[in-house]
């Protein structure tokens, strides 16, 4: 973690100085909130910081530093290597809808979302326990901030990590 949090804050100095003419980009609230500090060097290493600040409209679902932490060990240096770069970025587009998605426009009951990875689904359950998020592995995301409202869209704020893989059951 120690290679994420020093690239994360390269990255950091870096896009605050190509970002003073934009302002409240999803880029600029992950870069400005230490909790995403891993998800910020994953976006600098997956050439997504541009796209990320563009129009949008994007919803990304930003996993917390703990839930990147709860990968098994080696995971966030492994995907962070260049050679891996397309794998990382198939992750992170599975993080991303190209909607600007509130959590009061999440229908109630389970649903398939497409996020940009467009060969993958994500089902999203809405109840009165809140939002959850079933990814390729089957395991369960929670949203534990919901609606974090950038120019380019909304972020909402999840437990975990989501992977592709498997159609989760809907």
């Amino acid at each position: 973690m120690k290679f994420a949090n020093t690239f994360a804050a390269t990255l950091v100095a870096a896009t605050i100085g190509s970002t003073a003419a934009m302002s409240d980009t999803i880029v600029d609230i992950a870069v400005a909130d230490d909790r995403f500090s891993t998800l910020v060097a994953a976006v600098g290493a997956a050439g997504l910081v541009e796209t990320l600040q563009g129009p949008g409209p994007f919803t990304v679902y930003a996993p917390i530093n703990d839930a990147f932490a709860a990968l098994p060990e080696g995971t966030v240096e492994t995907l962070l290597k260049p050679e891996n770069k397309d794998q990382l970025t198939n992750v992170l587009l599975y993080h991303v809808d190209d909607r600007n998605l509130s959590a009061a426009q999440i229908p109630a009951g389970s649903n398939y979302f497409k996020p940009v990875l467009a060969s993958e689904r994500l089902c999203i359950t809405k109840n009165s326990s809140g939002v959850m998020i079933a990814d390729g592995t089957g395991e369960m995301a929670n949203v534990i901030i919901a609606d974090i409202k950038a120019d380019n869209g909304v972020i909402h704020v999840i437990d975990k990590v989501l992977l592709p893989g498997t159609r989760p059951s809907c």
